[in-house]
């Protein structure tokens, strides 16, 4: 074969097989990243398992028995998809509600961005756990998929308090800003509304909240917004069910704030929804981790360890690192 020819046969095929290797390149590329979300999902779930087994957390292990219908009120079904998602506020639940709501609607699914807000805090839009008879409610945490998301407890209080506190918002302000106000604000007479609060510059502080949640006389449980994961989703006692030997009872999927497109992504394939459901973009001014000294330098040394105590076992269940740097003096 002469050198014209050669250079011919290249041009002809060389294409093709930069092609072929790119391809074969970007399958390796899915696959590994596939799996190394496999194996952090994995991981998630060995060491909440861990972590319920070690004898602190299995002291306070329960059957279903004893726990109260208003305590699965966190947990919605999707009957037609087999699914059980437990929200936790502040944890990306109204773009997971969204989903929900979309599912629920049927094919052809809409996009989950074009669902109003509004309409997934009303509870009435969704089949709650707790509205089912026993027996179904075992048959269903038996055999449905069920899944959560977490976040790091602190970024999550602090997500809480500027969405509560820092703004205009009369329903918190009646329910809990005027006694936070009048009990560790110093205002003998705090105004009637937020909106007089507001313009006449008071308002709760990030250290009144602490110091309010730290405080003895504050009813438990939490309102949800800042309520402890673990409270609201029971990952032990859904680890530990009564019926546990009988079927897989335990969460089957644990996603994070942190990783949340990721997480979403392999969740909604885990689903086999990949090909029908865009999970929304996550939301701009979202708390970061970044912020979590500064905003914590405003609470004393003593009350910052409390405060760590107060949510412990949301940080060893999900596997967040203990801020030694904000706790050590």
């Amino acid at each position: 074969m002469g050198p014209s020819k050669g250079r011919l046969l290249l041009l002809t095929v060389g294409p093709t097989i930069l092609i072929v290797l790119s391809s074969y390149q970007w399958d390796r590329i899915r696959e590994e990243r596939a799996e190394r979300l496999h194996r952090r999902q994995e991981l998630r779930k060995q060491l909440l398992r861990n972590t319920c087994d070690r004898e602190e957390f299995a002291e306070g292990k329960r059957s279903l028995e004893d726990i109260s219908d208003k305590q699965l009120e966190n947990l919605i079904v999707d009957d037609k998809h087999g699914i059980i998602y437990c929200y936790i506020p502040k944890v990306a639940c109204t773009n997971w509600k969204k989903v929900f709501l979309v599912l629920k609607q049927g094919q052809p699914y809409q996009d989950p961005m074009s669902i109003p807000s509004e309409n997934v805090h009303h509870k009435i839009n969704f089949a709650l756990l707790n509205g089912f008879p026993r027996p179904e409610i075992k048959a269903k945490l038996k055999h449905y998929t069920k899944f959560l998301y977490v976040r790091d407890p602190f970024v999550r209080l602090i997500s809480a308090y500027r969405d509560k506190f820092q703004k205009e918002n009369e329903y918190f302000y009646h329910l809990y800003g005027r006694d936070i106000l009048r009990t560790y604000a110093n205002q003998a007479d705090p105004p009637e509304t937020a909106h007089e609060a507001f313009a006449s510059g008071i308002h709760v502080s990030f250290y009144n909240f602490i110091q309010y949640l730290l405080d003895p006389q504050t009813v438990s449980p939490f309102e949800p917004h800042w309520r402890q994961m673990d409270s609201l989703c029971h990952p032990c006692l859904i680890q530990y069910g009564h019926f546990c030997q009988q079927g897989s009872t335990r969460y089957d999927f644990i996603g994070h704030q942190e990783t949340l497109q990721e997480d979403a992504e392999q969740l909604l394939k885990m689903l086999m929804l990949e090909d029908h459901i865009r999970f929304p973009p996550s939301y701009e001014n979202v708390t970061s981790r970044d912020s979590v000294s500064d905003w914590m330098g405003t609470v004393p040394l003593d009350e910052r360890r409390k405060l760590y105590k107060l949510y412990e076992e949301d940080f060893r269940l999900f596997g967040y690192r203990k801020p030694s740097e904000l706790l050590d003096g």
